[in-house]
């Protein structure tokens, strides 16, 4: 089990040998428990051949969960649920593949290795899955990167891991242990949406030519006349491209003529009000403009498609100064790998 939790340190026959997260129990204590909390439970398959498993039958998992309740009385809910089984080579496997939860818990497995092992062989470990599981699940022709696809299933759980190799998670350098602590804990107790924003955070764009819409998390959405708002969970931040900002300036927003850019500005403030009081911890708010010191927190954020050692091949934005590579190299590598050491 890897989450917001202990050993309640009970044996049985049901415990497996290889310990994924806090192991070598069937129960747990945990300290306080939310709508939100989740924790990640893994299971071995341990059954011998003379019981093989049937494709189609069901398997049962249970979990009763006793707690406190904030009047006083003590409560048991318990939980049943059914998982139909599959042969290894079961198209059924790929087909119910959900790649945002995969990517939460192996973010959780990679921040768990992290506290006992070096980052480095932490960020190995995570490239060896993934190109693993490419090869797996993939659609290829040995030697050929040009041919390798992965299905609507996997489509972008390879950008989940590079935007997670790259996160505070498990890039602890400019943090202090408290922050990486504080950082890491949030991750093991939220739920997958939330956690899914630490590691690859939300980008909204605010602009005159349309309805506010999620652009690319990427260098190229850092447009001069638009305005942004990104949701790391952990921050809340609005930047203003160049001529918003200039135009803010001036005051041009408080003359009756503009009525348009007042509101303009005024949008993403307002959506960010419900995000301020929902969530727990309160996320630190920020507001900034382009090229201004605190735009440092949404640069460190981007996918630097545009830098100064890569050509803009998508027109607009802004270059970002990192040695990065950026996700379309990432990716040209990762096929690379997963075809030629195909077996």
């Amino acid at each position: 089990m890897i989450g917001p939790g202990v050993s309640a340190a009970k044996k049985s026959a049901m415990v497996s040998d290889t310990e994924i997260g806090v192991g070598g129990t069937t129960a747990w204590r945990l300290p306080a428990v939310t709508a939100r909390t989740t924790v990640g439970v893994f299971f071995e398959v341990a059954n011998q051949q003379s019981q093989a498993l049937q494709p189609g039958s069901r398997g049962l998992v249970q979990f009763s969960t006793t707690y406190q309740h904030a009047r006083g009385d003590y409560r048991m809910r318990v939980t049943t649920i059914a998982r139909s089984w599959a042969e290894g080579a079961s198209p059924d496997i790929p087909a119910s593949f959900d790649q945002e939860a995969a990517a939460v818990l192996m973010a959780r497995i990679a921040v768990f290795k992290a506290e006992a092992e070096e980052v480095g062989d932490v960020l190995r470990w995570l490239d060896r899955m993934l190109i693993r599981l490419c090869q797996k699940f993939g659609d290829y022709r040995r030697d050929d990167p040009a041919s390798f696809r992965l299905g609507p299933s996997f489509s972008i759980y390879p950008q989940f891991m590079y935007h997670l190799r790259r996160s505070q998670f498990l890039q602890v350098f400019n943090s202090s242990p408290d922050e990486t602590a504080f950082y890491r804990h949030c991750l093991f107790r939220e739920d997958t949406t939330n956690s899914l924003t630490m590691i690859q955070p939300s980008l909204m764009s605010y602009g005159f030519e349309g309805a506010p819409a999620p652009v690319l998390l990427d260098s190229v959405s850092m447009k001069p006349d638009v305005i942004l708002m990104l949701d790391t969970f952990f921050h809340i931040l609005i930047w203003h491209g160049e001529t918003i900002a200039e135009w803010r300036k001036a005051g041009y927003h408080e003359q009756p003529e503009y009525e348009n850019l007042k509101l303009l500005l005024e949008a993403p403030v307002v959506d960010t009000q419900s995000l301020l009081v929902e969530r727990m911890p309160v996320p630190r708010y920020i507001v900034c403009d382009q090229n201004g010191s605190q735009a440092r927190f949404l640069v460190s954020k981007l996918n630097p498609s545009t830098s100064y050692s890569s050509t803009n091949q998508y027109g607009g934005g802004e270059a970002v100064l990192t040695d990065d590579v950026n996700v379309s190299t990432f990716l040209s590598a990762l096929s690379g790998l997963a075809v030629k050491n195909a077996s």
